[in-house]
């Protein structure tokens, strides 16, 4: 029998509603919900996929032990989890709890009970080592805001923007900042239509900067500077927001001799970009009404990224880009506790340098959690600390995470690793035990990913109604099967351990095992939206409420948007100082960081349909470098940075600025005697060296604008 049901994508962050087709407890199609009202039916290919997921022939339906050959034997999950407990018993013993540690990925926070569970354990352990991907993608947004200080209000609306200003951003294909990520191409084809300006920096003519009035196509790594340039000019051309930046922010002066080096003459010959385009840019971003500006991943992998968040929020608070008294709260929540929403800066909170102190590079806890980066080199570097013992649950490290080389040693010397996965990854293979998880539609679902945007990034442009949709439990895992919630491992571990887990300062159920409902009910526990009313509407609702407006300044409050925080003036300086250094020409390339349609991260690439479209990460080049390289689309290309080399199969794109070449993340796997590049595509995270050129507050190494040389590869063999 077959049977519709409402569902919640989880392929990617922006859960789109879809309905699915079951008959006999299997999901058969998927498809965008068109009836709801704030994503109008969109639905991406991967989502369309997910019949396809639940039935994957790769899919691990059990837990795995390593065998000394490095093969895998089947073992019970509860009796892994027995073994994995004592394991850590006899390394917290030995080593002390900090010897434990995780990495939670994209994965383990779309599904929400991974990390918040995984976070637990540890803390219930008393290991300060839980990392996540945070530090990996945007870190310089939670750092830069902390810096700045963060508006109550919130950021003005992409409804009503007059204009709009995206650094490195692609949302229309990433679904990711900017521009609302329910159907984006839907929201700028009508925010255009009314009369929206959209300006976009990107060395590539991408989808979302086909669609730009204005197309700054620069030199990649130049984010920085092309702000600062264009605060420079509104700035001299007295055109900032008089009144806001004195009433609500610091530091103007400071931060006007700051940028005065950087004139659009100097920044615009540096980022190879016209002068004149610079300077419309600036004008066109001033004399607006309303808008914002926002900046993306490619542009906070590259150099610079902290500082370059830090003048987006400063260029939006001298153009007094925040709600003011008055205006709607573009977006109260659903899931999470309703925010103050007052027109002022909120208290303001520790950037970096609190809490746990690595033992590299001096770098510390942040505003967007643990440098993930390091990882590796706490695995690597002997003494006190040292970590032994490394969980990952939703996440692909040895593919995903910079500086594979170094990676791939750490996973070789770890005393136990464990992999919580759907298949068998790159990542998994390394493992000493890796646990098949339940997916999808086996597993209830709340559409909060959105609302994290918003409490950890800021981003209520991004998402800008409060939509909420709960699913339930649709399917049975596949019959015979032994796959567990990734959840279930850290209560087992907790359990066994005689550790009391804490979620959202609430205590789970440690004696009698508790279900995914009972966990999400917990976490969601005091939200503005009772979870059982959100139940309520299986096509999920938005629950607005038109009195939540943005109240007044408190007459007491002190507090001020920060224009000149002393670490950004060091680092603007430091910038200054470098606009006249000519490159390097023995790497005459910049390889850019970019996304493919078929691809998240590193998942989706086993799906028979989306692998048979493009099963690799082509490298993306102009046709004439090609040509004066002497390759021809489809040939293989030989990759050389400071660290290492690869090998990728180019393909010839117009759109792409010449001396720039772009290659996405999160493929190639373990490199291994044939590194069959047309099959599991290139490593990316291979050219990168963590300890070389990084952000000195959140350690993210240069992921993209990497200074790299081509040269065709001889043979198909020797790749």
């Amino acid at each position: 029998m077959k049977s519709v049901h409402h569902a919640i994508c989880r392929v990617c962050h922006i859960s789109c509603p879809l309905k699915v087709e079951i008959e006999d407890d299997v999901p058969v199609r998927a498809w965008g919900d068109k009836d709801n009202k704030v994503y109008w039916g969109y639905s991406c290919i991967k989502g369309r996929q997910l019949p396809a997921i639940h039935r994957n022939p790769q899919r691990l339906l059990g837990a795995f032990k390593r065998r000394p050959d490095g093969g895998f034997d089947p073992i019970p999950a509860e009796s892994a989890i027995d073994e994995i407990a004592d394991k850590v018993r006899l390394l917290v013993d030995r080593f002390g709890p900090r010897a434990i540690a995780d990495y939670c990925g994209t994965f383990g926070a779309l599904y929400l009970l991974p990390e918040a569970m995984s976070g637990a354990f540890l803390a219930a352990l008393g290991s300060p080592m839980h990392f996540t991907n945070g530090t990996i993608d945007q870190p310089g947004k939670p750092i830069a805001m902390a810096l700045h200080g963060r508006w109550g209000g919130g950021l003005q609306s992409f409804a009503d923007a007059d204009v709009c200003l995206l650094l490195g951003n692609n949302p229309l294909l990433s679904k990711w900042g900017g521009i609302p990520p329910f159907n984006p191409a839907k929201r700028l084809r009508d925010a255009q239509a009314r009369g929206l300006k959209l300006i976009v920096v990107d060395p590539r003519r991408t989808e979302t900067a086909a669609k730009a009035e204005l197309h700054l196509q620069c030199r990649p790594g130049h984010d920085a500077a092309i702000l600062a340039a264009i605060i420079q000019w509104i700035i001299a051309n007295q055109l900032y927001d008089h009144d806001f930046v004195a009433a609500e922010t610091d530091g103007f002066d400071r931060l006007s001799q700051a940028v005065a080096d950087f004139t659009p003459e100097r920044v615009a010959a540096r980022a190879g970009l016209a002068v004149d385009q610079l300077i419309d840019a600036a004008r066109l971003f001033a004399t607006a009404r309303r808008g914002y500006a926002n900046a993306g991943t490619g542009s906070n992998m590259a150099p610079h990224g902290t500082l370059m968040e830090y003048l987006v929020l400063v260029l939006n608070s001298l153009c007094g880009r925040w709600l003011r008294a008055g205006e709607k709260l573009p977006n109260p929540y659903v899931y999470i506790r309703a925010p103050q929403g007052k027109a002022q800066p909120g208290r303001r909170q520790p950037a970096y340098g609190f809490g746990e102190r690595l033992r590299v590079r001096g770098l510390s806890n942040t505003a967007a959690g643990m440098p993930a980066s390091v990882i590796a080199e706490e695995i690597l570097l002997p003494g006190e600390g040292q970590v032994k013992a490394l969980f990952v649950n939703g996440g692909n490290p040895v593919e995903n995470m910079p500086d594979q080389i170094r990676m791939i040693e750490a996973y070789r010397a770890l005393q136990l690793s464990v992999a919580l996965d759907t298949r068998m990854s790159a990542s998994a293979r390394l493992s000493d035990y890796v646990f098949g998880t339940r997916i999808l539609l086996e597993e209830p679902a709340i559409s909060i990913a959105n609302e994290g945007m918003i409490a950890s990034y800021g981003l209520s442009v991004g998402c800008p109604e409060p939509f909420g949709q709960y699913q339930p439990k649709l399917v049975e895992p596949p019959k015979g099967s032994d796959v567990i919630a990734e959840w279930e491992l850290y209560w087992g571990l907790g359990r066994r351990l005689g550790l009391p887990l804490m979620l959202r300062g609430q205590p789970v159920d440690m004696v009698n095992k508790p279900t995914s409902d009972a966990l999400l009910r917990l976490y969601t526990r005091g939200a503005r939206i009772p979870f059982d009313e959100v139940m309520r509407f299986p096509a999920g609702h938005v629950f607005d409420d038109p009195s939540l407006l943005v109240r007044p300044r408190d007459q007491d409050c002190t507090e001020r948007l920060h224009l000149a925080a002393a670490e950004m003036i060091e680092d603007l300086a430091d910038l200054a100082r470098a606009l006249d250094k000519a490159d390097d020409q023995s790497y005459p390339f910049r390889l850019i960081s970019c996304r493919l349609h078929e691809i998240y991260n590193s998942s989706c690439r086993d799906l028979p349909m989306l692998a048979a479209r493009r099963p690799f990460n082509p490298l993306f080049a102009h046709p004439d470098d090609l040509a004066a390289l002497g390759a021809a689309d489809g040939d293989l290309v030989t990759i050389a940075s400071a660290r290492a080399t690869i090998v990728a199969v180019a393909e010839a794109d117009p759109s792409i600025r010449r001396g720039v070449v772009a290659l996405a993340h999160g493929h190639g796997g373990v490199p291994g005697p044939v590194n069959d590049v047309r099959r599991h595509g290139s490593a990316v995270s291979r050219l990168i060296d963590n300890s070389v050129s990084y952000d000195r507050f959140s350690g993210l190494p240069r992921m993209s604008a990497i200074p790299v040389t081509l040269k065709p590869t001889a043979s198909e063999s020797s790749a």
